[in-house]
């Protein structure tokens, strides 16, 4: 009994027993745990311990991060989680009563995948303002798990803290027939809190009389002893309150780090054998994730009928309708190419498994054509699949625009296929309504996202907790850059840099410490939200698969976040919100409602004078991607006269080709300015398009294909090379596209030459089957501006209602236009920008202090009895409620009444 409890015992060679911490909160125990995972395994290993476990408060977002880091680092990973356990049950929901602390610690696969359940079911079943689970569901789902009693909060230590031996040691008992045979420990921790101390008292002699094991541990929320006050700090984060209230929650003592066993086995004299149970524990554990694997939903098809067979026929009867259509229209196509373009597509798909895939996208962008959700023409590397286009997950042709099915697919390499998708902002949620209802509402979840405290946050968040005033901190923040750059810069580096914030953060001892805490808190993880685009739907209920979550407005996500997700094998499809189909959408509407007949954007020829003219005014505001001064500066000197030009423009807009001299070239060469000239006549075939330039990726696996030999899979791979930077696969096939271009006779000098281009400019070539897809929104917003400008202008400035700057610069671009807009009309005006012949009349929505709840009020009286005869008759039949003193002003001060004598 002695031996199991650990009272007697000494040390072995000073402090050379092993130790594991075992009750460990990371970054995910959102605004609690302050340990960074790029941190922790380094540090372990530096303090000899070769595992470590994560039990982070009630969620399992970092654990298979944590498991694959760890491995990766060479530590034992111990996957587990702190759960909160509901006192009255899961389903008692009323304020009171605190939830109970318990560690849980996944044994095996079965454990992991049970802990997965409880820990998902405690915000799907459980959540009272913390994700709870109960005794019910521990009992159904102990299998594979060790538990620990807890902290000063887990239930047994909070009845001896009430002086309740007696129901204490029943608990004990009930908790250990939960578990099965070994696996319920009591959890002794020693951390300068006298309460704990007498609880350890009381839980030694219960293990001296139930012969349950006691384990030590020192439930680690911060790495240093020193970063006690920045975990502090982060703590009032969490509550909203400052350092100086004194009811603010706090942890009383500062040994809550990650202590070295010799500190360990210091605090636990007398009790050595429940810090070696530490190593007993971890003996138990042997869990292995599953990865790498791909869990491929299914795709619903007749019996006797395959998911292979069905996109082949589905995609056969497409591209026949569609080369028949052009036929028609007097274009000569090579019948023969495309359909062993289509076979080759097929057969790779079926091949590597992905026809489901395929059929899943096609479904859903089925409906949402049939349904009015507007889709984009495509996006991404997807654009270069024929069998894509055939089926009509995207809408422009890849041959015709030389786009390659490798770029997107490639057959020897066995990674997941990607469609982005863009759909029309308003309407997406529709979308995911349908894959839901489809799929099952058990498989289908949108997927965690996390905001961190960066540079700034970290600074301002400290320094309100410490007592700063705004303009203090905001004096540090102003002198921080915005920007990509910048956000993957530390608070030190930007001190490096900029000699004024270095004096401000340097100018007395409060500032220091203000510098300290932010650096210890920045990069931590703020808060958790949805992600904007990912969408998982899975073969399985995703209960069995990866923990779940809910969000804010309670629907389900993931826990883990996006790269975990594709760790674990679940799938994830992206519905893009974009803004402009948005626009679109909204100005086909006008051009409806102001008695014109819609154009069929799709259908339009691609080369209509006055498109092109308006592009090379560089009076582009509204355009997709061509609003920026530096944009509109660009098409005026090169001055696009064909499809390719905007393609290409669209891709050479970009720090890289703009700073390595490409979009020179490209502006020289087309305006015949620059000799255009090839080191090789073969290499016509592959730049002519582009004046020489290499622009786009698929150039550079073209190059690869025609001079060096490579197979198109093989170019792809030079191609993620060189985009990744990754010097060793470059040089290895630098290497092989020179013996192979040698072998086909082409000079070594130009083989060298050549691959030294590819290499430099390479690195800055883009996706061309998404700049082709995107210039056909460019092309389509360039068309409707010129051609139906009113209506345009009018569904462009109504999405920018409530951004006050953008929402003048676009009537300031009507203005120029000639287009009238004239004030709002309180029996007129809709809530958005309308059209009236060719005048845009002001929506009630962008009135300043007008806002959306007043307008539906208003519109809705004026629709159920009439116009409003005057303003005395407005102010009777309005709610006054929803219609204020300060809706009032905005519309006194907008002109809306002035219709009124």
């Amino acid at each position: 009994m002695v031996d199991i409890t650990g009272r007697t015992g000494g040390l072995v060679g000073g402090f050379a027993m092993g130790f594991v911490h075992l009750h460990l909160h990371t970054q995910y125990s959102l605004l609690d745990g302050a340990i960074r995972l790029k941190d922790l395994f380094e540090r372990v290993k530096s303090m000899s311990m070769d595992a470590v476990a994560i039990t982070d408060h009630g969620n399992m977002f970092g654990a298979v991060k944590f498991y694959d880091d760890a491995k990766k680092a060479g530590v034992k990973p111990v996957v587990g989680c702190e759960v909160y356990l509901a006192p009255d049950g899961r389903h008692v929901k009323q304020k009171g009563r605190s939830p109970y602390h318990l560690v849980l610690l996944a044994r095996n696969e079965l454990g992991y995948r049970n802990l997965s359940k409880l820990v998902s079911l405690g915000y799907l079943e459980g959540f009272y303002g913390k994700p709870r689970v109960d005794k019910e569901l521990l009992r159904q789902y102990s299998a594979g798990l060790i538990a620990l009693s807890g902290c000063l909060s887990g239930e047994v230590p909070v009845l001896l803290k009430e002086g309740k031996k007696d129901e204490a040691y029943r608990m004990v008992e009930e908790y250990r027939s939960l578990f099965e045979p070994g696996s319920y420990f009591l959890e002794l921790q020693k951390n300068g809190i006298p309460q704990q101390d007498l609880v350890n008292e009381e839980l030694l002699n219960i293990s001296e009389l139930t012969g349950i094991p006691v384990v030590g541990t020192n439930d680690c929320h911060y790495m240093e002893r020193e970063h006690h006050l920045a975990h502090e700090v982060l703590v009032c984060i969490q509550t909203g309150k400052k350092l100086s209230d004194e009811k603010r929650l706090s942890f009383p003592t500062d040994q809550f780090y990650l202590k070295t066993p010799d500190e360990m086995y210091e605090q636990f004299r007398g009790i050595e054998k429940a810090l070696e149970n530490t190593e007993r524990i971890v003996s138990m554990c042997d869990l292995k994730i599953p990865m790498g694997k791909p869990l491929l939903p299914r795709f619903p098809v007749e019996a006797g009928d395959s998911s292979d067979a069905f996109l082949h026929r589905l995609a056969a009867t497409g591209l026949e309708k569609y080369l028949n259509s052009r036929e028609e229209a007097g274009e000569k196509l090579d019948r023969e190419e495309y359909g062993r373009r289509l076979d080759y597509e097929a057969s790779v798909i079926s091949r590597m498994g992905f026809a489901d895939y395929y059929l899943i996208v096609w479904d859903f962008i089925r409906h949402a054509r049939e349904n009015g959700i507007p889709v984009g023409p495509g996006r991404g590397s997807g654009a270069g699949s024929l069998v894509a286009f055939s089926v009509g997950i995207t809408r422009l042709d890849p041959l015709k625009f030389d786009l390659l099915f490798e770029r997107f697919l490639n057959p020897e390499r066995i990674d997941m296929p990607d469609f982005d998708v863009d759909f029309c902002q308003r309407k997406r949620d529709k979308l995911i309504e349908y894959v839901t209802q489809t799929y099952g509402k058990e498989r289908v979840s949108q997927i965690i996202t996390y905001s961190t405290l960066n540079a700034k946050a970290a600074i301002k968040d400290a320094g309100r907790v410490l007592g700063f005033q705004f303009e203090e901190t905001d004096k540090l923040t102003k002198l921080i850059p915005e920007g990509p750059a910048a956000a993957k810069k530390t608070i030190r580096d930007h001190m490096k840099e900029d000699a004024k914030l270095r004096e401000l953060a340097n100018q007395d001892d409060r500032h220091k410490q203000l510098i300290e805490t932010a650096c210890a808190l920045e990069g931590l993880n703020r808060q958790a939200g949805v992600h904007a685009a990912g969408v998982v739907i899975a073969k399985d209920p995703l209960i069995d698969v990866a923990p779940l979550c809910t969000g804010k407005d309670g629907e389900v996500i993931t826990e883990y976040a996006k790269e975990d997700i594709e760790k674990v094998g679940l799938v994830k499809f992206d519905f893009l919100g974009l803004k402009t189909l948005t626009v679109i959408d909204d100005a086909l509407a006008l051009i409806r409602k102001n008695g014109k007949e819609a154009p069929d954007l799709e259908a339009l020829p691609l080369d209509l004078p006055d498109v092109y003219e308006l592009i090379c005014s560089g009076e582009t505001e509204g355009v997709f991607q061509m609003e920026s001064p530096g944009f509109r500066k660009l098409v005026r000197q090169l001055r696009p006269d064909r499809f390719g030009d905007i393609i290409a423009v669209l891709a050479l807009y970009r720090p890289g080709p703009l700073g390595g001299g490409m979009v020179d070239d490209y502006v020289m060469r087309k305006r015949g300015e620059q000799a255009l000239e090839y080191s090789h006549p073969v290499l016509k075939q592959v730049l002519e398009e582009t004046y020489g330039v290499i622009v786009y990726q698929e150039q550079v696996m073209r190059i690869a294909c025609v001079l060096g030999g490579f197979a198109m899979s093989k170019a792809d791979e030079l191609r993620k090379a060189i985009s990744k930077k990754k010097k060793d696969k470059i040089k290895q096939l630098r290497e092989e596209f020179i013996t192979g271009g040698v072998a086909q006779g082409y000079p070594l000098g130009l083989l060298s030459e050549l691959m030294d281009n590819v290499e430099k400019f390479g690195e800055y070539g883009f996706n061309k089957s998404h700049s082709a897809a995107y210039a056909f929104i460019s092309y389509w917003t360039a068309f409707l501006k010129v051609r139906f400008p009113a209506e345009f202008m009018a569904a462009l400035t109504s999405l920018d209602k409530d951004k006050p700057e953008k929402m003048v610069a676009k009537l300031a671009d009507c203005r120029r236009m000639g287009i009238p807009v004239r004030v709002p009309h309180i029996n007129k005006s809709d809530k958005e920008f309308s059209v009236s012949g060719e005048e845009i009349l002001f929506g009630l929505a962008g009135i300043k202090n007008v806002g959306e709840t007043a307008v539906d009020a208003m519109i809705e009286e004026r629709e159920r009895t009439g116009p409003f005869k005057d303003f005395l008759d407005f102010c009777v039949r309005v709610d006054g409620r929803k219609v204020n003193k300060r809706v009032f002003e905005g519309l006194i001060n907008a002109g809306a009444f002035d219709c009124f004598p």
